[in-house]
């Protein structure tokens, strides 16, 4: 009996501790998946797409294009098509594309990445509920946490959170007003 209590209070001590922790923040938990690979290669600084787990330059020397979907020979959709393609390993999703350059996150910190999001002179005009709304159901954000796989056929990491708490995240962070902690 004394084993078992030995073993058993540890456990318990355990399980106490992890009850008394504070739910993970909500912005931290939500740039957790924005800073991802999935999120951050088609967010770059310049006019090159980045691709792979790691982020190298797009192959076929692929371009942004005058309207975030490529150059006339290589748009986008010449490749990407509504949804992933298991046996070519090209990733796709519904409007595949870069965001726009005033949503460039490359180089950014997780607060400035923020201040982007929020700007609406940044962000095409979206106020929070829009946002929340992009960030929540539009499926080229939600492809990030289902990427298929590539072209040998192994699995594209996933973001570090699920998708039900990421979208559990960004509408708490809404919720409490979206608080950018300092850099």
């Amino acid at each position: 009996m004394s084993r078992f209590l030995l073993v058993l209070l540890p456990l318990v001590a355990l399980i106490t501790l992890a009850a008394d922790l504070p739910p993970a923040d909500p912005f931290d938990t939500m740039m957790d998946v924005v800073t991802h690979k999935r999120c951050m290669n088609c967010h770059p600084s310049g006019n090159k797409p980045r691709q792979g787990e790691d982020s190298h330059l797009h192959y076929f020397n692929v371009q942004r294009g005058p309207d975030d979907h490529g150059v006339a020979a290589v748009q986008c959709g010449t490749c990407h098509q509504s949804k992933n393609n298991d046996y070519s390993g090209v990733p796709g999703a519904p409007h595949w594309g870069l965001a726009p350059l005033s949503m460039a996150w490359e180089g950014l910190s997780r607060a400035e990445i923020a201040r982007v999001i929020l700007d609406p002179e940044k962000n095409g005009g979206k106020n929070l509920e829009e946002i929340v709304k992009h960030m929540t159901e539009d499926e080229l954000v939600l492809w990030a946490f289902e990427p298929g796989v590539d072209n040998e056929g192994i699995a594209r990491e996933k973001p570090p959170v699920s998708e039900a708490d990421f979208k559990a995240a960004v509408k708490a962070w809404a919720a409490n007003g979206a608080p950018i902690p300092n850099d």
